[in-house]
């Protein structure tokens, strides 16, 4: 007797152990265990980046330790532009060589929207080094963006290894940049609706705890690593009255068209280099130059803004200061980001917004004395409604405010506002920045809703292969010997090299047709099929989503129709029924709602 020996499983594959992938598919707890190390390895990423990018303020421009850029005094003007000029070539030429030859890197809600979590790591890796290099070299650009895509590519590549689940890929990358958010903000609430609202697009109980533990870990390992590195410090705030909420929604609305036209100043310096003759990997350093330019007499247009928004929320300033502050941001920003600098909007949103509100109440003041001591209220509310409009995410501002705050009714009037700015956006422009930019690619994402799916499940990945054919120029005699009365659904016509011709009702091959009959009687050939054929314009391809599937069966008022190679060949690869569409598209449509509502 011939005795084969078991192998054992090879502990030293990169495939990650089964139990342990078990145990994370199939346990909450695991989940959420999962989710928590990804919090702390999103903490670490935000303490990395922004040490690195403070190391770079200090180098750069000559700022003392510490020292805010964007409140620097006495900054040299050959340091205030040779420093964003030179940070622009660093990121063109990076850009340029990494992404020359590839697709741009998918960002968080790219991911999760088309392709169920999936990020590259090394592609997040390089976007977190030249947002670093955009906002220490000065450029007008936030970290945020840079957080969560560092943070979320790498909870993505554990997700691969453990070969997590699509739903539980979209989750852990949402649990990591909300993570990020929280930790930058010292606000675990603010990240997870940050993720709530903007990476995953939708709030189910079954992702509350993972996201929770994510974003709480996350901010207690920034504290613990570097406790006031982006600390906030919000000045004592007025006493707020019912009276005062109209004044407040006005705000948001007033916000709301800040926003838009930030948006629209970002597309159009962007489409502007498009039509220009700059070498795509110069166009960063052009815009350097306009961001130093700037910053010589407005220091604030400078990286994010941290210290120009402390600065801001308490200082006495006058109404043209705060005027001209806050053109000069919008445009640095809008200049740096429609250049080809990596960032986001974040912060400066943040920034405008406290602008925006402390200028809009210095123009009411005089008609309404009472406002007198409610400069950093309206502030406070400017932030967040400007944010909602530029970032998205209602919820995610208003609770930035009570956690920088602890003060309930103002959070109660910055949703009011909030929810203004995102009515008045919604309306005038239909998108937040970082969809408007899917927008100007091509990408129809309104949100982090899991659409991809709908894009895998192609008519290629639906249809059978098994096709009854026969060629267009067989006669019918031969038709109806080949496939007898009820042996098949349907028939696709064929020609040279398996060429769709047009499709066929089985039934019209054995009813009679007095035309034909007196065309065959006048003509020696026998009749063919080709003259039954139908709906021969009408062919399904490869890589069509089954929405479009669907729509064109309803066009053809056809029970199946051909899948083909391409347009131009008309080869049969294929046959794919309306009922089978139906039925695939109902089933992963009931999966999908049982996985948000984790049932």
């Amino acid at each position: 007797m011939i005795t084969v020996k078991a192998t054992p499983p090879d502990t030293s594959s990169p495939d990650t152990p089964q139990g342990l992938r078990a145990l994370i598919r199939s346990s909450e707890i695991g989940i959420v265990v999962l989710a928590s190390v990804v919090g702390v390895l999103a903490g670490i990423v935000v303490v990395a980046m922004s040490l690195a990018t403070q190391f770079l303020h200090e180098l750069i421009f000559g700022i003392a330790s510490g020292q805010r850029l964007s409140i620097a005094s006495g900054i040299p003007p050959w340091r205030a532009i040779a420093g964003p000029v030179a940070g622009g070539l660093v990121v063109g030429f990076a850009s340029w060589f990494f992404f020359r030859r590839r697709s741009q890197p998918v960002d968080p809600i790219e991911a999760n929207a088309l392709h169920g979590g999936r990020m590259s790591m090394r592609d997040s890796i390089i976007v977190a080094l030249q947002t670093i290099g955009s906002s220490g070299s000065g450029a007008s650009v936030g970290l945020e963006a840079g957080y969560t895509q560092a943070a979320s590519g790498l909870a993505s590549h554990i997700g691969r290894r453990l070969r997590l689940r699509r739903a539980d890929m979209r989750l852990i990358v949402g649990c990591a940049a909300g993570g990020a958010i929280g930790a930058a903000f010292d606000a675990p609430l603010t990240g997870a609706f940050y993720a709530f609202e903007l990476i995953l697009g939708s709030y189910s109980i079954a992702v509350f705890v993972p996201v929770m533990a994510a974003t709480f870990m996350a901010t207690v390992t920034h504290d613990l690593l570097s406790p006031a590195l982006l600390s906030v410090e919000v000045p004592a705030i007025g006493s707020i009255t019912i009276s005062d909420l109209p004044l407040v929604v006005l705000l948001g609305s007033a916000c709301g068209l800040v926003g838009i036209v930030v948006m629209r100043a970002a597309a159009f310096v962007e489409a502007a280099f498009r039509r220009s003759r700059i070498p795509t990997y110069l166009r960063p350093a052009f815009g350097g130059l306009v961001v130093g330019a700037l910053a010589i007499w407005i220091p604030s247009v400078f990286s994010a803004g941290h210290g120009a928004i402390n600065l801001y929320l308490g200082m006495d300033a006058s109404l043209g200061l705060l005027a001209l502050v806050l053109v000069a941001k919008a445009l640095a920003s809008s200049v740096s980001i429609g250049s080809g600098f990596r960032g986001g909007l974040f912060f400066a949103s943040l920034l405008l917004g406290v602008l925006t509100g402390r200028l809009f109440i210095g123009l009411l003041t005089p008609f309404f004395p009472n406002l007198v001591g409610h400069e950093t209220l309206f502030a406070l509310v400017g932030m967040s409604s400007l944010a909602v409009s530029i970032v998205g995410g209602p919820m995610t501002m208003a609770l930035l405010a009570l956690e920088m705050t602890g003060n309930l009714k103002l959070t109660l009037a910055v949703m009011g506002a909030a929810g203004a700015a995102s009515l008045v956006t919604r309306r005038l422009f239909g998108y937040s920045f970082a969809t408007w930019r899917f927008h100007l690619r091509g990408e129809s994402i309104r949100g982090a809703y899991d659409v991809g799916w709908i894009r895998d499940l192609t008519a290629g990945s639906m249809m059978r292969l098994e096709v009854p054919k026969i060629e267009a120029d067989a006669p019918i005699a031969e038709a109806r010997l080949k496939y007898p009365p009820g042996s098949i659904n349907y028939l696709v016509a064929v020609g040279q090299n398996d060429a769709y011709a047009g499709m066929i009702p089985p039934g019209a091959l054995y009813e009679p047709d007095p035309a034909l009959d007196e065309q065959a009687a006048a003509e020696p050939a026998p009749r063919t099929v080709r003259h039954l054929l139908r709906n021969g314009d009408k062919m399904l391809l490869a890589n069509m989503s089954v929405r479009d599937t669907l729509k064109l069966f309803d066009e053809a008022e056809s029970e199946a129709l051909p899948v083909v190679a391409d347009c131009e060949s008309r080869r049969l690869v294929g046959i794919l029924s309306e009922a089978h569409a139906i039925k695939r598209y109902s089933e992963e449509v009931s999966r999908r709602n049982r996985e948000l509502t984790g049932e």
